[in-house]
């Protein structure tokens, strides 16, 4: 856990209870299959992270660079 996830709320919309149908009973022997709207929604969400995850390197990358040499 982050300490960021401490103090900032959860993301808005990144899980849709109403559609969450992945509660399986005893009588359910088919194997679930993801609708497109499923995949396109996973897909967009991997978008979403690997953006995130770059803008984050970046911001790192010049956190953690060394100090510009002066000119002399």
């Amino acid at each position: 856990m982050k300490l960021t996830e401490v103090f900032e709320r959860e993301p808005v919309a990144l899980q849709d209870l109403a559609d969450d149908n992945s509660q399986v009973t005893l009588n359910d022997l088919r194997k679930t299959r993801l609708t497109l709207r499923q995949l396109n929604k996973l897909r967009k969400m991997n978008d979403i992270r690997a953006y995130e995850q770059k803008e984050k390197l970046k911001l790192v990358r010049a956190q953690y660079s060394p100090p510009p040499q002066p000119i002399a």
